[in-house]
């Protein structure tokens, strides 16, 4: 059955379709932030547990580190006091290590100079630019408007 068979006009019809369209966008619209709201609930936990697993990842580094130097202790009849150095300089080592390897990597890093010589051509470019002027146009009659 055509639209003219039931008695719509087109009017009628381009308002019904405007409607149709109009909750249809709503739809997808409270779709989109339901969505959002179950990604953004997901990530805050997922955050949380990053950070409380820092958290105990931190804390446990010097419980290991006396569990550590009780084990020399222990094990190798060390005093305790001299166990806890070892540990100690264990970890300075270790940090120094890594601080030379920071030093060796950030060392390598160099200026962007590709990107700084195109934006200086660009900029050269640009700086000597002037705006050209606009025709105006003419009505019939053959003055400006």
């Amino acid at each position: 059955m055509s639209a003219a068979e039931e008695g719509r006009s087109l009017g009628e019809l381009v308002a019904s379709a405007t409607a149709e369209l109009s909750a249809l966008m709503h739809d997808e619209i409270a779709l989109a932030k339901a969505e959002l709201q179950a990604g953004a609930k997901k990530a805050t936990i997922g955050g949380a547990a990053g950070v409380i697993g820092i958290f105990l990842a931190i804390s446990a580094v010097p419980l290991l580190s006396f569990a550590l130097a009780f084990w020399l202790n222990n094990w190798w009849g060390i005093s305790l006091a001299l166990s806890c150095t070892i540990v100690g300089g264990f970890y300075l080592v270790v940090a120094g290590l890594l601080f030379l390897l920071a030093k060796r990597k950030f060392g390598g890093v160099s200026k962007p100079e590709r990107s700084m010589r195109s934006a200086k051509e660009t900029a050269a470019v640009l700086s000597s630019v002037r705006p050209h002027p606009r025709p105006v146009p003419m009505d019939k009659a053959g003055s400006s408007t």
